[in-house]
This record gives C-alpha cells, sequence and structure tokens, in this order.
C-alpha cells in the first residue's frame, strides 16, 4: 500500500511545474528590448559585447560598479565587459570627456575607481567639474595637467563623443546605468540585480548562436 502511495505521489509530482530554463527566461519587450539593426560599440570576433552606459556622476552607476566586476569574473572570457560614458549633455559630457583622455593618456585602469569615489564617497570633486579641477585631479596618476586639459579638447575626444551619443540613441538608452548585449539588446531590468540576471541569460543566448552560426 505504502509503495502504491509512493507511486501515485511521484506520478503526480511529475505534473508540478518545476524551475526551468524555460520559465525563468526574461521576456522580450518586458527585460529586454531588441534594437533594430543594434551593433556594438567596439566588436571583436568571437567575443560577446557587454557594453555599460553609465555616468561617473550618476549614484546609481558607482554603486552598480563593484557589482559588475564581481558579475564578469564569472562570466567566460569570451564575454567583453565595456563601459561607454554618456553623453546626455551638460556636465555628462565633460565627464565623458575626461574618461576618453583619460584612456587616450593611459590612466584609465587606474583611476576610473577613484573617479566615482572621488564624486560620491570623498567629496574630493563635483558632479559639474571644470576642466581644471579634472587637469588637478588627474594629475595624480602621473599626468601633466596642462596635457590633461588639452587632451580634453583633443579632436580624437570629440570623435569618440559623437560616437558615445549615437550608440546611445540608436540603442535607445536615456538612463543610466543600461546595459547593451552584443548590440542588439537593451536591458530593462527592474534592479541592479535583476539587470545582471537578464544579461547573463542574454550572453548565455549569445553564446549559443555563435556556436550554432546564427
Amino acid at each position: 500500500m505504502k509503495a502504491l502511495l509512493s507511486g501515485l505521489l511521484l506520478a503526480a509530482l511529475a505534473f508540478l511545474p518545476g524551475p526551468t530554463l524555460a520559465a525563468d527566461a526574461p521576456v522580450a519587450g518586458r527585460d529586454y528590448v531588441e534594437i533594430p539593426g543594434g551593433q556594438p560599440w567596439a566588436a571583436r570576433p568571437g567575443r560577446i559585447e557587454v557594453a555599460e552606459l553609465f555616468g561617473y556622476s550618476c549614484p546609481h552607476c558607482a554603486h552598480f560598479e563593484p557589482m559588475l566586476k564581481e558579475w564578469k569574473g564569472r562570466q567566460g572570457r569570451d564575454v567583453d565587459l565595456v563601459p561607454v560614458p554618456a553623453v546626455f549633455g551638460g556636465y555628462w559630457d565633460a565627464w565623458a570627456r575626461a574618461y576618453f583622455a583619460a584612456s587616450d593618456l593611459g590612466v584609465l585602469a587606474r583611476s576610473h575607481d577613484a573617479v566615482f569615489a572621488a564624486i560620491h564617497r570623498n567629496g574630493e570633486l563635483p558632479r559639474n567639474p571644470t576642466a581644471q579641477e579634472l587637469a588637478a585631479f588627474y594629475s595624480r596618476y602621473g599626468v601633466d595637467a596642462e596635457r590633461f586639459r588639452a587632451a580634453l579638447a583633443d579632436p580624437s575626444v570629440d570623435a569618440r563623443m559623437r560616437q558615445a551619443r549615437e550608440f546611445a540613441v540608436a540603442s535607445g538608452v536615456d538612463a543610466t546605468p543600461t546595459l547593451i548585449v552584443a548590440g542588439r539588446y537593451r536591458v530593462r531590468g527592474s534592479s541592479l540585480e535583476d539587470s545582471l540576471r537578464i544579461a547573463e541569460w542574454l550572453v548565455a543566448h549569445e553564446r549559443q548562436a555563435l556556436k550554432t552560426g546564427r
């Protein structure tokens, strides 16, 4: 009798919904948006790009930064996490210029986290900085202040500012932080944690598509 009941119970449980990949899959239009004709910011063959539209002055971006780094550490080597500064006008543009200038001068890896800390933790930098304030800050990383001011106005920085603005517009980005996966999907998470969950699913989706030669 006990064996019969156990068998019936197991049969009943077989019809109960369980946690499946399909059930947990993000929903297009709700969790992410497909970008018509979307292209990655800086495509590399065989790689899956996750671009983060961010702003140094954005407190949510500052909070997101360590979460993103931890998330990236769990991804495969085929995943590129690429910051793209938002060019929304006003002080957003000042910080975007600083990002690109620091990149050109080879100090971005050392200064990136420090900028977030200087604005949101230490109060060393205002959210709307002058070129002089930026140059003084970046001089801590071995860059002559006058050289940094010149880099801010360099035509190469102007070109990437236009590229960043066009990328944000083409991707439908109007807020930060926003993740763009493979240039094809704009993540719309209900929280920062949810955005990472959705991005991870989309990365796996893209990886499978690359294997099957989409």
